[in-house]
């Protein structure tokens, strides 16, 4: 896996993850919803720590409520802490099975973005907005273009400074919220 630009939890090492696992990056892109980024993306070092690694094979061979448990910490992974755990195990259960236990195999071999798209759509928890930031943390952040990525991932292929896709240091994180407090007091969404 290309090594990636994502600068998001505050924590190197956390960072170090995402940008070298392909597991770890997929992880913290389902755990994205309803909590700060750099609590989401700080997810996959957490279950890492509490694993000693972050291995498919090792979570999707885990009784899921052992799973959800370990989870649950202190600190929980999430602000759902169950139902999160279920979709990690389930992602893991996928990656497995379909990917050789190798997150980054979900895009390693796509020629296009409409196959890339239809492979993360199929992951748990990846709905359409997911789909199309992911696909832009891939290129802004990993510098993977398949081929028409551009239109998969749009708005966020774009310089507006919206989402994840964009992070790369700690004061373009500061951007990004200031951003969406922006477009929340306009009324609007991060698609606008």
């Amino acid at each position: 896996m290309t090594r990636g630009t994502l600068s998001i939890t505050g924590d190197d090492a956390a960072d170090d993850l995402l940008n070298t696992d392909g597991t770890a990056l997929l992880i913290g892109m389902l755990l994205d919803q309803q909590v700060p980024m750099e609590w989401a993306f700080r997810g996959p070092a957490t279950i890492a720590e509490r694993m000693e690694g972050l291995s498919p094979e090792a979570i999707a061979n885990m009784d899921v409520e052992e799973f959800v448990q370990l989870c649950k910490g202190p600190p929980a992974i999430h602000r759902f802490p169950q139902s999160m755990a279920k979709r990690v195990h389930a992602l893991a259960e996928i990656l497995v099975e379909e990917y050789d236990g190798d997150g980054a195999n979900v895009w390693a071999d796509v020629e296009d973005a409409k196959e890339l798209k239809k492979r993360l759509a199929a992951l748990p928890g990846y709905g359409p907005d997911k789909v199309k930031i992911f696909t832009a943390i891939l290129a802004k952040r990993f510098d993977i273009t398949p081929e028409g990525w551009e239109k998969v991932a749009a708005p966020f292929d774009d310089e507006t400074p919206r989402s994840a896709a964009d992070i790369d240091s700690q004061e373009v994180l500061s951007e990004v919220r200031m951003w969406k407090k922006a477009q929340k007091a306009k009324g609007k969404s991060k698609k606008d």
